[in-house]
């Protein structure tokens, strides 16, 4: 299966390249190609400008099932067109994906009218940023196992627990934080889905996490007593697991083909590399590069069966959006070893002398291959994932768990 694009969807491209190139000028021109694995912290403050400046043209949450809130409404096509073109113009790393990717389908598809006419159209203006509150020292790819509790007390609840490896949760205005509602709960019962806003000074804490590239997009969040209004709980108390599993079926979906324009993007700078230098010449290294091409051809015509037959990018329980994760977390890891590989001894070498101004600096292939080194482990882990499809799809006895 492969897409066929229509005269609409050409026009639409037209459109997307044409507004691209007249808006990546100017200070906006200084961000293209930055915010990329391992950068993501780069230029935060210039990004956000940015993604005020796509709210304007009404280019966020064109995958949206609506177009009532300030967006634009496109096909599926068209939004691989829009991912395309954002990729060729090297247009800055979305600060606001989160929000547009992950919570707004999931207010569409689980939250209340009076929710989604709060939140959406702040994310479709680039205004308001969020980040993603599910794992936890104790829960990172078994989500069951978590341990934050929030207490109801009127009209509010009040959040005490930890959250860790919260991407940009220092920039985020906004939270979606997966607690347990009820006292002595375990397992996926008893969890609710929490909006909580992050100006809490006193009552919320975060904590950046320096990382092998340097820097500290990710994060440890500190809930001592943080608020979250009842009014705004997604999918009502105690239905957190359906709607966490919902907002997976989404990250794995659509966004994952989006992702693979990025990997094709990051493969062709590989590539260039390997030319220039000569390793490309090398029996070895040529073979590994055309593996690494053909296996992202798979993925890709594996991401376009999958939303063929679902168009959410498949349930949770089918084991799709586990199969999604292990093919691109091993080849993106793969390719950041190949990046090494074509520079050969020199890819030990950092870009620039060291100074004490600029102790640790790495050139954007350096920073791909440590970044990527994780690749196996956050949005849950390989080992996880495996047992997801045998438990789940292939009906196999489930796995020995002690007590919680």
């Amino acid at each position: 299966m492969e897409f066929g694009f229509s005269a609409a969807d050409e026009e639409f491209r037209a459109e997307a390249r044409a507004w691209l190139a007249e808006h990546l000028t100017g200070a906006f021109a200084a961000s293209v190609g930055r915010g990329g694995p391992g950068s993501e912290h780069e230029d935060g403050t210039q990004r956000r400008a940015w993604e005020r400046e796509l709210g304007r043209g009404g280019w966020i949450g064109i995958g949206w099932d609506c177009d009532a809130y300030g967006n634009r409404r496109a096909t599926l096509t068209q939004q691989v067109v829009w991912a395309e073109e954002y990729a060729r113009a090297g247009a800055p790393g979305r600060y606001g994906h989160i929000g547009e990717n992950l919570l707004a389908p999931t207010l569409i598809a689980h939250g209340t009218q009076e929710q989604r006419d709060e939140f959406l159209p702040p994310i479709a203006r680039g205004e308001a940023l969020w980040c993603q509150g599910y794992s936890e020292p104790g829960a990172g790819s078994d989500l069951a196992g978590l341990r934050t509790a929030a207490v109801r007390d009127g009209d509010t609840y009040r959040i005490s627990g930890q959250k860790v490896w919260t991407s940009l949760a220092h920039d985020a205005d906004w939270c979606f934080v997966l607690a347990r509602t009820r006292e002595g709960s375990q397992g996926h019962h008893g969890l609710s889905f929490l909006l909580v806003p992050m100006d809490q000074p006193g009552r919320i804490e975060v904590r950046p996490i320096r990382q092998l590239t340097g820097t500290s997009e990710f994060n440890e969040v500190f809930f001592d007593g943080a608020h979250a209004r009842v009014a705004h709980v997604v999918g009502g108390e105690g239905n957190g697991w359906r709607v966490a599993m919902g907002l997976l079926g989404f990250e794995r979906g659509v966004s994952t083909l989006v992702q693979q324009i990025g990997f094709a993007e990051e493969l062709a700078g590989v590539l260039r590399e390997a030319v220039a230098g000569g390793a490309a010449d090398d029996p070895v290294l040529r073979d590994r590069l055309v593996r690494q091409w053909a296996q992202l051809r798979v993925m890709r015509w594996n991401a376009l069966r999958t939303l063929g037959g679902s168009g959410a990018g498949g349930a949770a329980d089918t084991g799709a959006p586990s199969v999604a994760k292990l093919l691109w977390g091993r080849w993106h890891q793969r390719l950041g070893e190949l990046a090494m590989g074509v520079r050969g001894a020199s890819a030990t070498v950092g870009p620039a002398d060291w100074s004490e101004a600029s102790p640790y600096e790495l050139d954007a292939l350096q920073r791909l291959f440590l970044f990527t080194r994780a690749d196996t482990i956050y949005g849950g882990s390989d080992e996880i994932q495996r047992n997801i499809i045998a438990e789940r799809v292939l009906g196999l006895p489930r796995e020995a768990r002690g007590p919680r």
